[in-house]
């Protein structure tokens, strides 16, 4: 994949333009309104593992069903793996419900591959080793996973890192045949209120534009066919 380590220039040259001495946010959605769709997002991920679950333990219950005992327990083995994976990435991620306040990026790299190893796209992680801060790691955690999922038919993500004048940048690089954003996410992304199309779509690109804007930096998407890129700018 060919992944200018500097992005695009005039990509740059307006973010460094647009960062300093900015205004309260005035957000289209925050406090309970916020909270009900990540609640709401959060419930839609957990209940796929979690009902598979159940079903592979009814499986283990019923008696006309003993042949597909091994069927069963490696559905509830997934499963679980899953659901932990899920919960691991949601505390860093979506929360703070950790002791940590900074992270490594082997630790965050861990999250990321725990959602989406076994999909179509290859991930391709290029983060400088060193520790991020909590609002950093959010960043980083949910562009990786949007990256990733621009990729729906696979494809090439690459995920990197870069500190410039005081600045980290985060970079996610998307590229395939098919590789797309949802009109809701491009929404999110751009820090827009949702006015048609699916929350649960919307939400978690919304958040990263929160995430980013509120630690004051800022967030560019560019679209191309066949290319998505997200770059994150933070104070580092």
């Amino acid at each position: 994949m060919n992944c200018d380590l500097n992005a695009d220039e005039s990509m740059l040259a307006s973010m460094n333009s647009t960062d300093a001495a900015k205004a309260p946010l005035d957000l289209p959605v925050d406090g309970i309104e916020l909270a009900t769709y990540v609640a709401a997002k959060l419930c839609h991920d957990f209940i796929s593992p979690s009902g598979a679950i159940v079903s592979g333990l009814d499986l283990m219950r019923d008696p006309s069903a003993q042949d597909m005992r091994e069927d069963a327990l490696s559905l509830i083995e997934q499963s679980a793996r899953k659901m932990v994976a899920l919960v691991h990435f949601a505390r860093v991620a979506f929360g703070a419900a950790t002791t940590s306040e900074r992270f490594t990026a082997r630790e965050l790299q861990s999250l990321v591959t725990g959602l989406t190893e076994g999909g179509r796209a290859s991930l391709d992680w290029r983060i400088h080793e060193g520790e991020f801060s909590k609002p950093q790691a959010r960043a980083l955690t949910n562009l990786a996973y949007l990256t990733v999922g621009a990729l729906p038919m696979g494809g090439d993500a690459v995920i990197q890192s870069r500190v410039e004048n005081g600045f980290l940048f985060i970079e996610g690089f998307a590229e395939g045949a098919r590789a797309r954003l949802k009109p809701e996410a491009v929404t999110g992304l751009a820090g827009e209120r949702l006015i048609e199309g699916l929350a649960g779509q919307w939400i978690q690109p919304y958040w990263l534009w929160l995430t980013v804007v509120e630690a004051g930096g800022s967030l560019h998407v560019t679209v191309e066919d066949g290319r998505i890129v997200l770059v994150a700018r933070m104070p580092v």
